[in-house]
């Protein structure tokens, strides 16, 4: 194998936006090529080693820039995908084209992730859509960025988001306040993903005026939502009747978005998740769609990803040892 060095130039570049603070970008792009020395002097990078690594090195590293010029940011995350996927394939998908809605301040929100791509492409083409994955995958915000942009273009006359006020290991009643003060908790997510995409002064007069409506999925009996962007979050937390409620909620000219994380059911013991039962019951329709995203789509903070992988695999080892113990009863049985 032979050695050479290659200089590799961050042309218009600020070189502390793609090294990250205390260089920790570079470093971790350096982890995936242990063989290599790599060494930065400002805007230049001197890297040494066997030429077919450089080259890996030289390929990756332009898919970086890539990525920072769509997105004007870069994290671990960002650069494990690149890394361990085919980066080249994530970035010619071309979902870092068009941006969903101007948040405030200016920032352009955009799909940010393959599958985050697929989710609005679905929405576009369908009036019924299933978004379900684990933590951090952007499931929500994507849905409220699409609400947003299309009641801006007039496509519908209003928002309305609702979830389950299901609680996670702690008690509704003993909260503090009035109905609203006691749900509010629960609907959080909404309003911070709003609060990104809308002023607070005209969020505030939308609520209002009930051009956006944030409401718990039981104020959504026996109404009919037309005109409407319609958002179910947490759906896992349904159960099988609210969730036949709910879709049946859909006016004419409705769009429905429904969205859910199987790995956090919230419900009590062997009562059946809406949600589950929804996927089950409704795959085999074509004018509805279900997009799975995945450990890939996590823009969180890149421990998010690796706690959803211990976590998946701790839940597997347990169903093995069920399996296992079930296994051996029954032997015993039989003997």
């Amino acid at each position: 194998m032979s050695t050479g060095q290659r200089q590799l130039i961050l042309e218009g570049l600020n070189p502390a936006e793609i090294y990250g603070i205390n260089n920790a970008n570079l470093k971790h792009i350096k982890s995936f090529f242990p063989k290599l020395k790599v060494i930065a002097r400002g805007n230049e990078l001197n890297v040494s080693g066997e030429e077919d690594v450089i080259d890996e090195f030289e390929r990756k590293f332009n898919l970086i820039l890539q990525h920072y010029h769509s997105f004007n940011s870069l994290t671990e995350n960002n650069i494990d995908n690149l890394m361990l996927q085919d980066g080249a394939n994530l970035l010619s998908q071309d979902y870092a084209s068009e941006t969903l809605v101007h948040a405030n301040g200016g920032v352009k929100i955009k799909a940010r992730t393959v599958n985050q791509k697929k989710l609005v492409q679905a929405v576009l083409g369908s009036d019924m859509v299933f978004a379900v994955g684990p933590a951090g995958t952007g499931k929500t915000y994507t849905a409220v960025a699409m609400a947003v942009r299309a009641l801006k273009a007039k496509e519908v006359k209003r928002i309305i988001l609702t979830r389950p006020a299901v609680e996670a290991g702690e008690n509704l009643g003993f909260l503090p306040g009035d109905l609203k003060e006691k749900l509010d908790p629960y609907l959080m997510p909404l309003y911070d993903a709003l609060r990104d995409m809308i002023p607070a002064e005209k969020l505030a007069d939308m609520i209002e005026f009930g051009v956006i409506e944030i409401a718990p999925l039981a104020f959504m009996r026996g109404r009919t939502l037309d005109k409407a962007f319609v958002i179910l979050d947490e759906a896992q937390n349904t159960t099988q009747m609210q969730m036949k409620m709910f879709l049946t909620r859909m006016g004419m000219t409705a769009k429905f978005v429904i969205t859910g994380d199987m790995s956090q059911i919230d419900l009590p013991l062997r009562q059946k998740s809406g949600l589950a039962y929804a996927l089950d019951v409704l795959k085999d329709i074509s004018d509805i769609e279900i997009v799975r995203l995945g450990k890939s789509d996590v823009i969180r903070h890149r421990l998010v990803k690796q706690i959803i992988e211990a976590f998946e695999d701790a839940e597997q080892k347990n169903k093995l040892m069920k399996e296992n113990k079930l296994y051996n009863q029954h032997n015993l049985e039989l003997k």
